[in-house]
């Protein structure tokens, strides 16, 4: 019988669930997508060329940073943000695991069905 892995932790959970709902919006997907692409950008650059107020920027982008997926640095009189990537690599991990569950399952699904 395959190995089971072990049961996330209700923490870990939390933590993975904060990350999938700051990306299943739109306009903190775009932000996360535009800080992956530069340097630290402040709300300003962020907002840049979009109909979305800096106000509204700014409450994303603390959803973003609550989930552990941006941070902020005070520069001047300027708030830059920038990507951490270690959370997405987390729930890359997550997926990856989730999808070797399912693929395992399959298999025994297949195999007990050409028997």
């Amino acid at each position: 019988m395959p190995r089971r892995s072990a049961r996330p932790t209700v923490r870990s959970t939390r933590r993975h669930a904060s990350i999938f709902a700051a990306l299943g919006d739109e306009t903190r997907l775009a932000l996360l997508l535009t800080l992956c692409a530069s340097m630290p950008l402040s709300i300003t650059q962020l907002s840049e060329g979009s109909s979305i107020t800096r106000q509204a920027i700014t409450k994303h982008l603390r959803v973003l940073e609550d989930a552990g997926l941006v941070a902020s640095e005070r520069t001047g009189r300027q708030m830059l943000f920038r990507l951490k990537p270690q959370p997405l690599s987390d729930a890359v991990r997550l997926l990856d695991g989730i999808s070797r569950q399912w693929d395992q399952a399959l298999a025994r699904l297949k195999t007990f069905v050409e028997r």
